[in-house]
């Protein structure tokens, strides 16, 4: 998008943390919004917050797992606002086990959250973008977790992470030639509440227990010295203008992902001499590694 002043953005997750910080910084770009979270108490806060700055705002509590909610929530917006332009599919939780440890009601909540919650949220916007024929954007958070394994403990939010990724990889090949931008954007350690997730965790997905929403003993404290959130909305804000698809807060982190397709390139060269493919002349068996 080449300008977003007066244009009006959508957002989940948005009373408090990234998202938070994405809705100050389109405020600040002259953006109108509309802020969608599961906490409603917090809700109103940040709703207070920009209404005492003079900023054209709504609010809407909405559960992203429910499709009937994120549709209202679209819905709501074209009521308030005539128009809708950016989409941040934001929100965000874990819950944090081993597979022997976590219940099939913890990967239903982060999948629901995680994933489902973006799938429903492009499929409610986007024809809404579409239809008034201007720029838009539609941008999802994922992780570092989307493009390395995060270790022990992280299946079901590595899970939905690396799912967003290749979502958005695909909604751009679709939207390509059109005026409406994609990104994802991919926070390291970012000081955000992520770990008190589990106060808003709907019934019918059970309770996280004594599970730790981030696993590790030092995971807390790595976060609370992370990334200030409204930095990160404003390098949102610059990704949206650019129209960039890849936004990393970390770029010292590019290394763990050479370290990960390090690791595919050698299974690569490994199948490459496979016996097995060898002796059935499979096509590219015993290539010359210097091909891959």
């Amino acid at each position: 998008m080449k300008n977003v002043k007066g244009k009006t953005a959508f957002i989940t997750g948005a009373a408090s943390g990234m998202g938070l910080g994405m809705a100050r910084a389109f405020a600040n770009a002259g953006m109108k919004l509309m802020l969608a979270d599961i906490d409603q108490e917090q809700l109103a806060e940040v709703e207070k917050e920009f209404k005492a700055n003079k900023i054209d705002v709504g609010t809407i509590v909405c559960d992203v797992t429910q499709r009937d909610q994120v549709v209202a929530a679209a819905d709501a917006t074209i009521e308030r606002f005539g128009k809708v332009h950016v989409l941040c599919n934001n929100a965000g939780i874990n819950v944090g086990g081993t597979y022997e440890e976590l219940s099939q009601q913890d990967w239903d909540w982060v999948i629901g959250v995680n994933q489902l919650g973006v799938q429903y949220g492009i499929s409610a916007f986007l024809p809404k973008i579409k239809l008034h024929g201007e720029e838009g954007h539609i941008m999802s958070t994922f992780s570092m977790a989307g493009m390395v394994n995060a270790g022990p403990g992280w299946a079901p939010y590595n899970a939905s992470k690396f799912a967003v990724v290749i979502m958005s990889e695909v909604l751009k090949s679709e939207l390509k030639g059109t005026d409406i931008g994609v990104s994802v954007l991919c926070p390291g350690a970012v000081s955000t509440n992520i770990i008190d997730a589990a106060k808003h965790r709907p019934e019918e997905f059970g309770s996280s227990g004594d599970k730790p929403a981030i696993p590790g003993d030092d995971m807390a404290q790595f976060l609370e010295l992370g990334l200030d959130p409204d930095v990160v909305g404003r390098l949102v804000l610059e990704g949206i203008l650019q129209n960039q698809f890849y936004l990393f807060t970390d770029p010292r982190m590019l290394k763990a992902v050479e370290r990960r397709f390090d690791k595919i390139r050698q299974g690569f060269e490994w199948s490459a001499h496979s016996q097995s493919l060898v002796d059935s002349k499979a096509p590219g068996a015993d290539v010359a590694v210097e091909y891959l």
